[in-house]
């Protein structure tokens, strides 16, 4: 779909430093990333962050040549080594003059091109991802979709039939979803089998159209099977390695004890994945492919975990030790969770080697303290750091990229993330925190100057903030607002960024 821009997201799964973490988990040799490619990459947000944000050479493309524009102009201001186009996959593919990659992703395009693109892509990985070389892909798939796919059907089938072309996609997304409603108030049978899908069609109304869009009216719609995926990827010369979303890594949060008793009794990885989808009926994969698995002795895996170094990203007193799964939700073991995020909590990176020897009179080992670094990774509250010379250098090109996205955001709320050189990657930054942190590097000292500049900015276009649903009218009330959510950023957010080098 090329008529509407996408939104600007942004998915830590497609930053390739974070994969270390994963491969070692699952005691697999991960690549060092020097050459990466994005396919399909939407606003271009996300290859801007990782290019800006690394010392790694980014490629990438996608069709749209409004997107492409503007993730143009965003590395024109960078100077991070990426090269960006507007091609199509079949022309991008073919180009003479791309480097073999060490990493390739792919986030939400599979499901949605022809077959006819689908070969294009396997066949650049066969190509051009180097022996070795990790592919990250994530996709809808079965049988999450199974009771769904019928109501996306009839939605698309009115949109094209029903709707008008000149009155634009997003009015004729809110026509079908209109129209599904006034269908399930009837009380079909369908709905009687599948009494998830009202729920279903309720959360629709309240996203993103442009998401709505993109997501359920294209063209091209085809969850598919992890076991399809895999015959799919057979020519490129790829197995499965181990899933991006580092929480699926815990299977105790998403099945029985009896479930994974049966699913440890398959041998074959592929019919095992797919009977996991069984069990917690999986709608949408996050997967790493490798060419050419190997795997780590325990000496070398133990090694590898100990070199890495881990940053907290989230303030120590706003963790909560409960975590959900597919299953319900669970509690972290204090005793374990509790040193370990005690140990973190200095605001600066620290080596699992270290975090080992702290550990070590708490009766923490390097087996409970990488179980706990997965899933504290995959709930979003660490982060795995860079070599410090590799954050030094990236440190120029970071902060060129954050301050035209902070100075964006005196007029826009369109882009919620930065780059950080410790990590690699894109951090939340609402826009107001933004604001703040504009206020900060022009020179205000305090939370009341951040508040005050924050508010000229938003005053002189005649925008307001919301508290409680309700608009708050008067200048003072604003900056009131204003200032308080200063004085919390200023302690708990602010010291974090600064970690991550954010500015």
């Amino acid at each position: 779909m090329a008529d509407i821009d996408y939104t600007f997201g942004y998915y830590p799964e497609l930053n390739p430093f974070r994969l270390k973490l994963a491969f070692l988990n699952a005691g697999l040799v991960f690549p060092e990333t020097g050459t990466a490619c994005e396919l399909g990459y939407g606003q271009g947000l996300c290859v801007n962050i990782h290019a800006a944000g690394s010392l790694v050479d980014w490629y990438g493309t996608d069709f749209n040549p409004s997107q492409a524009a503007f993730a143009e102009e965003i590395a024109s201001k960078s100077g991070a080594n990426l090269k960006l186009y507007d091609e199509s996959f079949d022309d991008f593919c073919s180009r003479k003059d791309l480097p073999d990659f060490d990493y390739i992703g792919l986030h939400g395009i599979w499901s949605w091109i022809s077959d006819e693109n689908r070969h294009v892509i396997v066949d650049f990985i066969r190509r051009k991802l180097k022996v070795g070389g990790v592919l990250y892909i994530s996709y809808n798939t079965m049988p999450g979709w199974a009771a769904f796919a019928p109501i996306r059907h009839l939605m698309n089938l009115h949109a094209e039939i029903i709707g008008s072309d000149g009155k634009g996609i997003l009015n004729r997304v809110d026509s079908a979803i209109d129209f599904t409603e006034k269908l399930l108030a009837t009380n079909p049978l369908y709905s009687t089998a599948n009494p998830q899908i009202p729920e279903r069609i309720k959360n629709l109304t309240e996203q993103n159209r442009q998401y709505l869009a993109h997501e359920y009216f294209n063209k091209h719609w085809y969850p598919m099977h992890f076991s399809t995926m895999a015959k799919w990827l057979v020519p490129a010369k790829v197995q499965y390695a181990v899933s991006a979303n580092f929480l699926d890594h815990i299977d105790m949060l998403h099945m029985s004890m009896e479930q994974q008793a049966f699913i440890n009794q398959i041998p074959d990885p592929i019919l095992r994945q797919s009977v996991r989808d069984f069990m917690v009926n999986q709608q949408f994969r996050k997967d790493y492919w490798v060419k050419g698995a190997r795997r780590l002795t325990s000496l070398e895996q133990a090694e590898a975990v100990r070199c890495l170094n881990v940053i907290l990203t989230t303030h120590r007193h706003d963790i909560n030790l409960k975590v959900t799964g597919a299953i319900g939700e669970a509690s972290l073991n204090e005793e374990v969770y509790n040193p370990i995020l005690d140990a973190l909590s200095e605001n600066t990176p620290k080596q699992v080697a270290q975090l080992e020897q702290e550990l070590q009179l708490k009766g923490i080992g390097l087996a409970k303290i990488l179980s706990a670094l997965v899933l504290l990774s995959g709930t979003g509250h660490i982060e795995m750091g860079q070599d410090e010379d590799s954050i030094g250098r990236a440190k120029k090109t970071s902060e060129k990229f954050n301050n035209y996205l902070m100075n964006k955001a005196r007029g826009s709320n369109d882009i919620h993330f930065l780059a950080s050189p410790v990590t690699g990657g894109g951090v939340h930054v609402g826009r107001i925190q933004q604001l703040f942190l504009l206020a900060l590097i022009e020179g205000g000292h305090s939370p009341e100057d951040w508040a005050r500049k924050a508010w000229e900015a938003l005053r002189v276009q005649d925008q307001k903030l919301i508290r409680d649903g309700k608009v708050l009218e008067s200048s003072e009330e604003n900056l009131s607002e204003l200032l308080e959510q200063a004085r919390i950023f200023k302690t708990k957010r602010l010291p974090i960024l600064k970690t991550l080098q954010v500015i």
